[in-house]
């Protein structure tokens, strides 16, 4: 954790000195050169407080009450203007700090012994708002932890690390810029009216988002340690290291696990070693199919084999396993085996239980199913991807351990040894479970559409914020080309007017997509032409998917693999996350 706050503190630095601080200097400047020395002080210190709490807490309940992405922004400007116009008006900026003056009194400071640091606090504490969009990725991503971990005072102290790394930027900034503007004082009150001037342009000039058109012209022309200093830190091995850890990552039967097909003996039995003692199932909030809902535990399963399958509802590899698991389930659960799904989620909205419960229900899931929120079973087990199959004993003890999809041949006769080891008579024929497999060759890698992981993008910037993407000439093979504008998130990418096409080698595409208000379209064209008629299964009809929950969509159902265009045109407010192909 010292070394993420360090990371913080360097990134906040950074930051500082990027172009994203350029609304925020107008106001910095011009507050800083009036007062009294302390004032620059009051300034950085209510900023670093504003912008924790602006970063951590905002971020959370604009999350949870599902609104736009783009909130903070918006009330940046906002906070810009009202700035401007103040300064702009000299009777409405003495009132405002008369009213200031008030309230540092209030709060227990002499009148007149303060010499500015409390005004210059609350002016500091307006400012993390406006400041706030500027958050780098490494901020985002060690706060939210891709908006799936809960609050901690670890992660305050980092969001404040970063803070002050800006602020104190910023104080040497306003401290230059004092004795700068010092010769000026005579003519004070037309420099407020200037700065303020300068302020209502600069928030006029984001709502206009030339200020990203800005970032996004010199990120084709810089290196990117001048445009983005932050990423560098984020690149190091010690960050990643530090951000993994974050995240709970633990060592169990699956960190050890190869995950390859099981040997056989000379004698023809499968040859399954033990692996270790099952891990319990831990800090789990709900469970489902359970009698009363109620939790299972290894324990109470003991003399039965259990398999453990790690799975989430939007994963298209978990979802092509799931015939084969229910298959299981209903020859072999009267013979002695448990099969228990532990939903882990990747992205944030399916840790909701109503939507798990929902894609249980869907997919005739009837085993038990124990909803994993914080990653603790996931951890316990040293788990690493979806899906993963954990096979266990009837004495709690891990014989066998497969990650990902196929060998589904193989994996059932691993759950009939085990029970036959059980004492269990297994005499009945396989259960013959058929599903949809991957289509051969397939050149196309599965991509997330958020900075944090997103791959093979030819835009020339991708990072946390609002873009807005100039038209690539064309899409090389295999990559991925936003267009206009959209706002990027560490874990996804919400449409603001603009396009996304693709350049793949596949049979069928797959979009995991959400639209948390309400009902909202994408246009879907191949090679130039929309989406007629969606194959059986296909989520496209009339060359429109309708986004009406947050979840995985069938984009492209073709009848072979072929090299194909994608050209997606959703409406403003649609989020995407990652693309899978097959």
């Amino acid at each position: 954790m010292a070394l993420l706050i360090l990371f913080g503190f360097v990134a906040g630095a950074a930051t500082a000195l990027s172009p994203c601080v350029l609304p925020v200097l107008p106001i910095a400047l011009s507050a800083g050169a009036t007062g009294g020395r302390r004032r620059p002080l009051g300034i950085v210190a209510g900023l670093a407080i504003s912008f924790t709490f602006a970063t951590v807490a905002l971020v959370y309940v604009i999350s949870a009450l599902g609104l736009p992405d783009d909130l903070l922004r918006k009330l940046a400007i906002v906070v810009l203007i009202g700035f401007g116009l103040t300064l702009m008006v000299p009777p409405l900026a003495a009132r405002v700090e008369a009213w200031i003056s008030r309230f540092a009194s209030r709060g227990g400071v002499a009148k007149g012994s303060g010499e500015g640091f409390w005004s210059g606090t609350v002016v500091g504490l307006s400012l993390g708002l406006v400041y706030a969009p500027c958050a780098g990725p490494i901020l985002a991503g060690v706060i939210t932890v891709s908006a799936s971990q809960s609050f901690s005072s670890g992660r305050l102290a980092v969001a404040l690390s970063y803070g002050l790394g800006s602020a104190l930027v910023l104080y040497f900034l306003m401290l230059g810029g004092r004795r700068a503007i010092a010769p000026l004082a005579k003519r004070g009150a037309g420099l407020q009216i200037a700065m303020g001037g300068v302020m209502v342009v600069v928030a006029l000039a984001m709502l206009g988002r030339y200020d990203i058109r800005f970032q996004n012209a010199i990120a084709s022309d810089l290196p990117s340690f001048l445009v983005n200093p932050s990423k560098n830190l984020e690149d190091t091995a010690s960050a990643r290291t530090a951000l993994t850890n974050l995240r709970g990552g633990g060592h169990g039967v699956g960190a050890e696990a190869t995950g390859d097909a099981p040997e056989t003996n000379t004698d023809g039995s499968l040859d399954l070693p033990v692996l270790g003692r099952a891990p319990e199932f831990i800090g789990n909030q709900r469970w489902f199919n359970t009698p009363g809902d109620r939790p299972l535990t290894l324990r109470q399963l003991r003399g039965r084999v259990v398999l453990v399958d790690f799975w989430t509802y939007s994963c298209i590899n978990c979802i092509r396993t799931l015939p084969y698991l229910k298959a299981w389930d209903e020859r072999y659960r009267k013979d002695g085996l448990t099969i228990v799904g532990v939903h882990t989620p990747e992205f944030p909205f399916e840790r909701e239980a109503g939507n798990v419960e929902e894609a249980i229900e869907t997919n005739g899931i009837r085993y038990p199913v124990a909803q994993d929120n914080e990653q603790q079973t996931w951890n316990a087990y040293g788990n690493q991807y979806w899906p993963a199959e954990y096979f266990i004993d009837a004495r709690g003890k891990v014989r066998y351990v497969h990650f990902g999809e196929g060998e589904y041949g193989e994996k059932e006769k691993v759950i009939r040894a085990l029970l036959a080891d059980a004492g269990r008579r297994v005499g009945q024929p396989m259960a013959g479970a058929h599903g949809v497999e991957p289509s051969a060759g397939v050149t196309t890698p599965e991509t997330y559409l958020g900075a944090a992981r997103a791959e093979r993008f030819t835009n020339s910037m991708l990072s946390p914020g609002l873009h807005d993407f100039s038209a690539p000439a064309g899409v090389p093979p295999n990559e991925f080309a936003y267009r206009g504008p959209w706002r990027i998130d560490l874990e996804s990418a919400t449409a603001a007017g603009g396009s996304l096409e693709l350049n793949f080698g596949a049979r069928r595409v797959f979009l995991v997509l959400g639209s948390p208000m309400h009902s909202r379209r994408v246009k879907v064209l191949l090679d130039g032409k929309p989406i007629s008629a969606g194959a059986a299964g296909s989520d496209v009809h009339g060359g429109v998917v309708s986004v009406d929950s947050q979840r995985l969509y069938n984009l492209v159902d073709l009848p072979r693999v072929g090299q194909h265009v994608l050209r997606l045109e959703p409406e403003a407010g649609v989020t995407g996350y990652a693309f899978t192909f097959g």
